[in-house]
């Protein structure tokens, strides 16, 4: 038998057909229905409709072609179901009246020894009736299947944004396809997997798969295809080449084959190339270029340049979750706000952003964010942004950016101020953990658990400090006068 040229629609099951009160069809022979799916509706009265059919069709005809002496005692109806078999029909509905009160007994003997679906079309049902019910059911099955992919892509892009979005993205899609989702790496190697784990064989036939798209190296090689198929002990095996060029490539293994689930995917692969693949803002030779530079002793205003068009923000990001992000997840962050100057220090990770790519919340991260500046001035922006992180974690603020505005205090010549503030402040200053301590319980408006959050510490250890910095300073951190004066002097420090 041929297979069908599917056309571009899903396919209908033909219980959903049978289901259809409103047309009354009755299956008289062939196999269950649940095993059936139509892709065609075609209506003929030839007694050799092999020419005219493609496969996968719901073949309709009124018996208008059948003799007169046809009957059980001759081969006409095994002819007839053998022919439409062998072009690849995928049932046969016979309508009663206007030509025949009833379907011929040979007609349905034939129809179950060749395995062909025999459904008996009332009088009250017409065939344009039964075409119209099968394209409906067609539109229905592509707007759920649209529907499907529509919500598989938001929830591929929501993961995508996440702390820890290769995993998370491999997460969602194995949950997607009902199956098994895997991220080899260059050397082969499986780097990241998720879902139902796939047995020895299915794995190793995923991973030389896999080995068919993964690019070729050397010159003279043959491209390799950007995806390929095969099934194992009932499941079906997919591998796609990521697109960034660095040998990654994703393995998918699912009990069944949906529609749809190629474009879902084919959508998970092009957002592991952006994560797994090096971000560019201009060239990796210009970005080397510019690092060597800077440490040779070069001043950031004359590498600025390499690196892209200024002013500069930086943006300090923390995921939500406990622990240090991991570079793949710092990578991601890096191509959610639109740059590669990424840089995973400590518990936080710093991003150096041209300021017309100004960040918006991210799902999973708290950032602060500092003002607009030129490369002269990132030292400072660093600590702008470093600043703005713990007040958005102390005030639970997903993203919390510096605004600095004229104040009273610009009203002061700034060396009187650095001056006066040196003086006021030489009690604590010989301590950083005190002054640091008093300048956040300050800006979060004396807040101890907000404080405590702020320096990673204990509230308690934050009211020692308070109290140290009251003593040392000899005053009383209850006046407000006391803490705008104080505040103000740790502005020039």
């Amino acid at each position: 038998m041929p297979d069908p040229a599917a056309p571009p629609t899903p396919p209908v099951p033909l219980t959903a057909l049978l289901a259809r009160e409103d047309l009354g069809l009755r299956q008289l022979a062939g196999p269950p229905a649940e095993e059936v799916v139509l892709h065609w509706v075609h209506t003929s009265e030839m007694a050799d409709p092999y020419p005219y059919l493609l496969g996968g069709e719901l073949l309709l005809s009124a018996g208008v072609h059948i003799p007169g002496a046809a009957g059980s005692g001759t081969s006409y109806f095994d002819d007839y179901v053998s022919r439409i078999v062998a072009a690849g029909g995928a049932a046969l509905g016979f309508g009663v009246a206007p030509v025949h009160d009833t379907v011929p007994e040979a007609l349905v003997a034939a129809c179950g020894s060749h395995g062909l679906p025999l459904l008996e079309v009332p009088p009250r049902t017409t065939f344009s009736g039964v075409a119209r019910a099968v394209w409906q059911l067609m539109a229905q099955a592509r707007l759920a299947e649209l529907r499907r992919v529509t919500e598989a892509q938001q929830r591929l892009a929501a993961a995508a944004s996440r702390p820890d979005p290769v995993p998370s993205v491999l997460r969602q899609l194995a949950r997607r396809l009902g199956g098994w989702a895997v991220l080899y790496g260059p050397e082969g190697t499986e780097i990241a997997r998720a879902g139902r784990e796939a047995g020895d064989e299915a794995r190793g036939a995923l991973t030389r798969l896999a080995e068919v798209v993964r690019p070729a190296e050397g010159p003279g090689e043959r491209p390799a295809p950007a995806s390929a198929t095969d099934s194992v002990n009932g499941l079906h095996l997919a591998a796609y080449s990521l697109g960034a060029g660095h040998g990654f490539v994703l393995g998918v293994a699912a009990a069944r084959r949906a529609p749809g689930d190629h474009t879902v995917a084919s959508v998970a692969a092009v957002l592991l190339s952006l994560l797994t693949g090096e971000q560019q803002s201009g060239t990796g030779a210009a970005r080397s270029s510019a690092l060597v530079r800077l440490l040779l002793g070069a001043p950031p205003e004359e590498v600025a340049a390499l690196l892209g068009d200024g002013p500069w923000i930086v943006v300090h990001a923390r995921p939500e979750r406990d622990g240090a992000p991991d570079p793949v997840a710092a990578s991601a962050l890096g191509a959610a706000l639109g740059s590669a100057l990424v840089d995973p220090a400590d518990d936080a990770v710093r991003v150096l952003v041209p300021a017309g790519r100004a960040p918006a919340p991210l799902p999973g991260w708290t950032l602060g964010v500092s003002a607009a500046v030129d490369p002269h001035d990132w030292p400072a922006a660093d600590t702008q942004a470093a600043r703005a992180l713990a007040r958005a974690r102390a005030t639970r603020t997903p993203l919390l950016r510096h605004g600095p505005r004229p104040a009273l205090a610009d009203l002061v010549p700034s060396g009187e101020a650095a001056a006066h503030a040196q003086a006021l402040l030489a009690p604590v200053a010989a301590h950083p953990a005190l002054t640091e301590t008093l300048r956040t319980w300050l800006s979060l408006h004396g807040s101890w658990d907000r404080t405590a959050v702020a320096l990673s510490v204990h509230r308690n250890t934050v009211r020692q400090r308070v109290a140290r910095c009251a003593t040392l300073l000899e005053t009383d951190l209850d006046d407000p006068d006391v803490r705008m004066e104080l505040w103000f002097a740790l502005r020039h420090v």
